[in-house]
């Protein structure tokens, strides 16, 4: 912990001071002779949590005696774990979906059932595989990185390889040519099938491409009003990292997997202009400002009733692998448009960095399985627990045609309303790699009334700008007892505005 305290500093330490007054933390012992780096939780019906470690091993903890038991081993880099009951789980593996099956009874799985493995390897170390999520049917959703040219690819090739670019397949395997001729591949690409796809399984087994245009999306899930959500990364074609509302045959705007589209007729993605991209593309619901919200989120999850106080319940709750934060997801809708507003919660050096996959357990506290994955993280695993003490928060942002109407969970001290402020700025969609805010202004509060009851803010900026993100700074905010604010910013995505 003092390592994480002196590498955040103490600028963080006002935050983190606030959060440590409302929840508890404790870091729970890894089993011994185990890399601690979680690639997957999930909940079992009797209280048990099963946990898929880098390395292969899926674990079972028992947080009520801190016991850890082996339920599985020799998986390939799992990245997602669903338990169907307490003898049977799916874990995503980077080269297949797998069911695990306790069948007689012991505590540990003998038997290792493909469910499905219908997509392509090259062997690139950037094929990532994430998943899976279960709607109320019963069908399952899992999400396909794309590669790197920051390597080759292998010769051990599975399944169908796209021609479709520069670089023949002999060319994308040789290292000396690779190196000489890598960016012709593009920063990230996908010459093998479903890479950049939301795959959907149905009950039956058989598997549909779903979606496409992503790139490395480590983080699927639905929230509580059953929308599919993918958070994904900052990089070549996303000028910040994007939370997305997935739909059936949506393009979510990386191209690179669009070489496995239906009637795509050849074409080479790097040889298109962004503006045609740019209009097939799905907006993304949300966004997180880079260096500053977050660089790299992660898993989605729902806080359920009574783990968080009342107002947040059912909100959406994601991960963020590279800074000290978790993000809350306020949602809206506008004219059927679903747009966000997203908030910091337990920034700060107690929470740490590493935040790779979430889960709320059966004892109401948040379970943070942390990783780093030779990037900048951490490992191991955080038990946050509310401890009943209230204090100020934003519950709901609503888009108005003058601003936004905000509800917190205590009144507001009048007072404090004068140090509001507001920004907006937008993003330059293309293939370079990240995107520099554009046309970045301040913008006046002309209002700032208080509802009769002091809980709901409705502010006034003259209207809101679609296509900008805007920034609400509430660090000034005190509720009437004097409590500072817990998540002092808020970014909004006007998709739409009110008319």
């Amino acid at each position: 912990m003092k390592s994480l305290i002196s590498l955040f500093g103490i600028c963080l330490s006002l935050s983190a001071a606030a959060w440590t007054e409302n929840f508890d933390y404790t870091y729970i012992a890894p089993p011994e002779g185990i890399d601690p780096q979680v690639g997957g939780m999930s909940a079992l019906p009797d209280g048990r949590i099963a946990i898929a470690f880098h390395r292969g091993e899926v674990m079972i903890y028992d947080p009520s005696t801190g016991s850890w038991v082996q339920f599985a081993g020799g998986l390939q880099e799992p990245l997602g774990l669903l338990a169907e009951s307490k003898d049977s789980m799916l874990v995503m593996q980077r080269s297949e979906l797998t069911r695990l099956k306790d069948n007689d009874g012991d505590g540990e799985a003998d038997s290792y059932e493909t469910v499905c493995d219908d997509f392509g390897m090259s062997g690139n170390y950037h094929e990532f595989a994430y998943g899976p999520a279960k709607d109320k049917e019963g069908n399952l959703f899992i999400v396909l990185g794309v590669a790197s040219n920051g390597a080759s690819m292998r010769e051990e090739i599975r399944g169908e390889f796209s021609e479709i670019g520069e670089l023949g397949r002999e060319q994308m395997m040789n290292a000396a040519d690779w190196k000489k001729n890598k960016d012709k591949a593009g920063r990230m690409y996908s010459r093998v099938k479903w890479r950049g796809w939301v795959l959907k399984i149905t009950p039956d087994g058989s598997v549909q491409p779903y979606a496409s245009g992503f790139r490395s999306p480590n983080g699927i899930g639905f929230d509580a009003k059953g929308r599919l959500l993918i958070a994904d990364n900052q990089g070549d074609w996303r000028p910040t990292s994007p939370l997305y509302h997935i739909k059936e045959g949506g393009f979510y705007g990386h191209p690179a997997s669009l070489v496995w589209k239906k009637d795509w007729n050849g074409r080479n993605p790097l040889d298109i202009d962004a503006s045609e991209f740019d209009a097939m593309q799905e907006p993304a619901a949300g966004y997180f400002p880079q260096g500053e919200l977050a660089n790299s989120p992660t898993w989605p999850v729902v806080i359920p009733e009574g783990a968080f106080p009342g107002g947040m319940a059912r909100q959406t709750l994601i991960g963020e692998m590279n800074q000290p934060t978790l993000v809350r997801v306020l949602d809206d809708e506008v004219d059927g448009v679903f747009q966000t507003g997203l908030v910091p919660m337990f920034d700060g050096p107690d929470l740490g960095i590493g935040n790779n996959r979430l889960l709320f357990g059966n004892d109401g506290a948040l379970y943070v399985g942390k990783t780093a994955l030779s990037w900048a993280g951490s490992k191991g695993l955080l038990r946050i627990k509310w401890n009943g003490k209230p204090f100020l928060a934003l519950d709901a942002m609503k888009a108005t045609r003058s601003g936004f109407d905000m509800t917190f969970s205590e009144a507001i001290d009048p007072a404090s309303l004068a140090g509001l402020s507001v920004k907006r700025h937008t993003y330059k969609y293309h293939a370079n790699y990240g995107s520099a805010k554009i046309d970045e202004q301040k913008v006046a509060v002309k209002a700032a009334n208080l509802s009769r009851d002091g809980r709901t803010l409705h502010l006034d900026i003259g209207g809101l700008k679609e296509k900008y993100l805007h920034l609400v700074d509430m660090t000034s905010l005190r509720s009437k007892s004097g409590g500072e604010i817990q998540g002092h910013k808020v970014w909004y995505n006007v998709i739409k505005a009110p008319k």
